[in-house]
């Protein structure tokens, strides 16, 4: 099935990072503590408005929720990979250029399903490198976190909670990718 492709021009930044903690599941910026977090009040994010734009409507509040709580604003950009029908009837795959305070930017891949038994499912993953190798990485900005071992030789395993895993990927002689992963019901 073809798909179209709205690109989100100067529609979405990122704020100023806090430090991270377990419970935030690191990211550099001023990610969610879990993005379950209810969004704040005050407009619509315009990622939330591109979506309505193009007819995902169902899925609406969710989509605010995650992009609101992963920091997503006008700096970010961004484009929605929408089927060409019935875009309220099916998943909504969105991808995320998200300026970071560590310089550079993140990836974030997230994906909204609508129909869900609570209205509207969604996963995500947030992609950030960091200047660190990976242990350190683990100790400092994923303290509390459990070690769930290793997928099969390089990448790292955290345990964030019932929804949330870490990912920690070892890129080039120092430095580390960390990927969390979340299920948002």
């Amino acid at each position: 099935m073809p798909l179209v492709a709205l690109t989100l021009t100067s529609a979405m930044a990122q704020n100023p990072p806090r430090p991270a903690s377990a419970a935030s599941a690191a990211t550099p910026q001023a990610a969610p503590q879990t993005s379950t977090q209810a969004p704040g009040s005050g407009a619509p994010n315009p990622v939330t408005l591109a979506a309505a734009q193009q007819g995902v409507l169902s899925c609406s509040s969710r989509i605010n929720q995650v992009v609101t709580a992963l920091g997503v604003t006008e700096s970010s950009g961004g484009t929605w990979l929408l089927p060409l029908t019935q875009q309220d009837q099916r998943l909504a795959p969105l991808a995320l250029e998200v300026p970071t305070s560590l310089g550079g930017s993140a990836y974030i891949s997230a994906t909204f399903a609508p129909n869900q038994a609570n209205g509207c499912g969604a996963s995500y993953d947030a992609v950030f490198y960091w200047p660190k190798n990976c242990d350190e990485l683990a100790k400092q900005s994923f303290v509390g976190l459990k070690n769930l071992g290793r997928l099969k030789n390089d990448i790292a395993v955290l345990d964030g909670g019932a929804n949330i895993r870490i990912f920690l990927m070892p890129a080039g002689s120092t430095g580390c990718v960390s990927i969390k992963r979340e299920l948002v019901f």
